[in-house]
């Protein structure tokens, strides 16, 4: 680590990774209008392997925990993913409530070490389940409890992921995402010739345009392969402090390109929706800092 302030060139590139992961629920949205969500999660982790994998070492980490994060985030969370935003949830609110997996996170890591869960926490989580009810109150055509229910389960391996690439520390991120891909596809494929069928496969891959093929590389290239270099390379040369609370832009970058791009409407209790999460994952990442900076200057 270099610096706690970022360069204007390194803020750039924060700023081009977070736009990348917030707009990437419009560009989901796209892709399944062709594909079928299973294939298309196959494709994603496809296309994420090959050709990455000839030109990447494969990080010296057991297989087993290549397997795990593979089958968790593969499946689990961009399988569970696609199926809710198919028919079940709009790519705005998808974008706000997959960030819940950082209390999924911290609660798997407290009942793993056993450590007590504090005040504060409580406070941030009863602030995001609030704004989680909201969006279950709202509960329409757009968005069912069928969709919310299949995002926290995405929301829920992403935070199984994490311990798991957690235990590998020093690893290079990139090659450690490309080599656990390898493990995502069987899965994926495996479930999409189950309940989607080859027909159904063959026909979505035959009928899919540019814009879905641009989608699916916008999923492999642009989502996976730069948004982790690109954060990796942040998160070696500056605090976790300085980069990981630039994460929140993503649900802002999610919301405003759904509306934006897709037409989404933004009503009140959206937003009032999008406060109560967003407001719960801050006070959970900033008070430990407030704390410490107001006992400091005390």
């Amino acid at each position: 680590m270099t610096s706690t302030a970022l360069t204007w060139r390194s803020a750039l590139l924060a700023l081009a990774v977070v736009a990348v992961w917030g707009t990437n629920f419009v560009v989901i949205k796209v892709a399944l209008a062709h594909l079928p969500p299973l294939t298309f999660a196959t494709l994603r982790f496809t296309f994420a392997l090959m050709p990455a994998v000839f030109f990447l070492k494969r990080p010296a980490v057991p297989w087993r925990n290549l397997a795990a994060y593979g089958v968790l985030i593969g499946l689990g969370q961009f399988g569970m993913l696609y199926l809710a935003m198919q028919h079940d949830i709009s790519p705005g609110l998808a974008s706000l409530v997959v960030q819940v997996q950082v209390f999924f996170t911290i609660g798997l890591s407290m009942w793993l070490t056993g450590e007590r869960v504090k005040r504060f926490q409580v406070a941030a989580l009863l602030l995001a389940t609030a704004g989680l009810a909201v969006i279950l109150w709202h509960t329409d055509g757009a968005t069912t409890p069928l969709g919310l229910g299949l995002v926290l389960i995405a929301a829920a391996s992403w935070a199984g992921g994490n311990l798991v690439q957690r235990s590998t520390p020093g690893v290079n991120s990139l090659a450690y995402v490309v080599w656990a891909s390898l493990f995502s596809i069987p899965p994926l494929l495996i479930l999409s010739l189950v309940f989607e069928g080859a027909p159904r496969m063959i026909q979505g891959v035959a009928h899919a345009d540019a814009a879905t093929w641009a989608a699916v590389l916008w999923q492999s290239v642009g989502n996976t392969l730069f948004g982790y270099a690109a954060w990796g390379w942040l998160l070696a040369r500056y605090p976790a402090a300085t980069i990981s609370p630039l994460a929140f832009f993503v649900p802002v970058f999610g919301m405003a390109a759904s509306a934006a791009l897709l037409g989404e409407p933004m009503q009140g209790w959206k937003l009032a929706a999008a406060g109560l999460v967003l407001g719960g994952l801050a006070l959970n990442m900033f008070w430990p800092m407030l704390r410490r900076s107001a006992l400091q200057t005390s």
